[in-house]
């Protein structure tokens, strides 16, 4: 390595998952053409990676957030390009990251033309901040874990029912925590034996999780907030519409209808499964499957024991879908609930929809995912979106969850600073 280069991460080479940072090098020759790079090694030891090609101004120096790309997994001035546009060195992977006890890291570096290594610079991004609290969950039914920010509080409660094959991921409900929500992440099927063999979903177990949940110390909020992301979306429609003191809903990229598997509560069979019809995939040359049609329609009339009726919730709901969503038509979804509360004279709801973002929006600043292995499918699929506009979309729905909640969950909650 030079020892005149230097590659700088600002402000810290050690920040949040979800903040960016700023990658300047200095100490080039005055218009020198050179490579950027960052790795990244997910939690299953899968590689990912991304290049750049960038050219020194006339002081030797290059600065993400002011000069464009000229040639790489990207394009353009993009100052996090490095970061979202990460590739596995196997196809049809998606960048795991379940855990919030252990950082991303990610080396960034600078190469000359030839390939020569000039500096480097490491990047820790945590999940959790400092102080946060990190506790497992198992009692009762529920499996899961729980998430407390540091100080007095009160704060606002959220349950986050994040899909991970019906297992759990603690990722988004970390890095809410550390921005001031208590937040509990649950397996969505409970126990790991049952997951696997699970045939039904019993609404019971997430009440439970919802009692659990309001009575911690720090909840400071009347009621709760739930968020959820593709078949979980269905899930916590059906949380916010039979369920007492569910406040607020974020439905990311999910369906109007309970899908897949029979809703019972108390006993009593709520909803019939909206059912798949897997002749309907479309093949593409990578070997992934469109799932985007696979889904019976849920306004047909033998279906209508599958719709939720979201017109008799009494808190607020946040839709969140991607138009160019191939795993199944979020939008369209999105578009039939939005007409149906209206329909019904409510205003309970925001909508938003992203006209070039795929199906896995997550907190910002991961690897962008065009397709990975799906476990009802049982083969890769594509997720849909453009690399670029997918990763803007991340950016400006992460604040938009967190300015919902706050709206709506409100308590008299001390400010908490995230740190590390």
């Amino acid at each position: 390595m030079s020892s005149q280069v230097r590659l700088r991460l600002l402000p810290s080479a050690k920040c949040l998952f979800d903040e960016p940072v700023q990658v300047k090098v200095a100490g080039l020759r005055s218009k020198q053409l050179v490579t950027m790079r960052a790795r990244s090694t997910d939690e299953k030891g899968m590689m990912f990676s991304s290049s750049a090609t960038y050219r020194a101004d006339g002081s030797g120096e290059i600065h993400l957030d002011r000069d464009p790309s000229l040639s790489g997994t990207y394009v353009g001035v993009e100052p996090m390009g490095l970061l979202w546009s990460m590739k596995p060195v196997t196809l049809h992977k998606r960048f795991i990251k379940t855990s919030s006890l252990t950082p991303q890291v990610v080396k960034f570096s600078v190469h000359e033309e030839e390939g020569k290594m000039l500096a480097e610079a490491i990047n820790e991004r945590f999940l959790i901040g400092d102080e946060v609290s990190r506790r497992p969950v198992k009692e009762g039914n529920i499996r899961g874990v729980l998430f407390t920010p540091p100080g007095r509080g009160p704060f606002p409660a959220v349950l986050d029912l994040y899909t991970f094959g019906g297992g759990l991921s603690e990722k988004r409900a970390s890095l809410l925590a550390t921005r001031g929500f208590v937040v509990l992440t649950v397996a969505l099927y409970g126990h790991d034996d049952q997951a696997k063999n699970i045939k039904e979903v019993h609404m019971d177990y997430f009440e439970e999780a919802i009692e659990f949940l309001k009575r911690q110390d720090k909840v400071g909020s009347e009621g709760v907030g739930v968020i959820s992301l593709s078949k979980s979306g269905d899930l916590a429609l059906s949380i916010a519409s039979y369920l007492p003191g569910v406040k607020a809903t974020v439905w990311i990229n999910g369906c109007s209808a309970n899908t897949a598997l029979p809703l019972y509560y108390k006993k009593r069979l709520i909803h019939s499964a909206l059912m798949f019809d897997f002749e309907k995939v479309i093949p593409t040359e990578s070997g992934a499957v469109i799932g985007r049609y696979v889904l019976d329609n849920p306004l047909a009339e033998e279906n209508k024991d599958a719709l939720i009726p979201i017109q008799r919730a009494k808190g607020h709901f946040l839709f969140v879908a991607s138009e160019d969503d191939l795993n199944w038509d979020s939008k369209t979804y999105m578009d039939e609930m939005v007409e149906r509360l209206k329909r019904h004279g409510k205003d309970n709801f925001d909508s938003v929809s992203y006209p070039e973002a795929g199906h896995y929006l997550e907190p910002p600043y991961g690897p962008y995912c065009p397709s990975s292995f799906h476990g009802v499918v049982r083969r890769p699929v594509v997720w849909g979106g453009e690399a670029r506009s997918h990763a803007a979309a991340e950016v400006h729905m992460w604040k938009k969850v967190q300015e919902f909640f706050r709206t709506h969950l409100s308590c008299d909650a001390a400010q908490t600073n995230p740190k590390l």
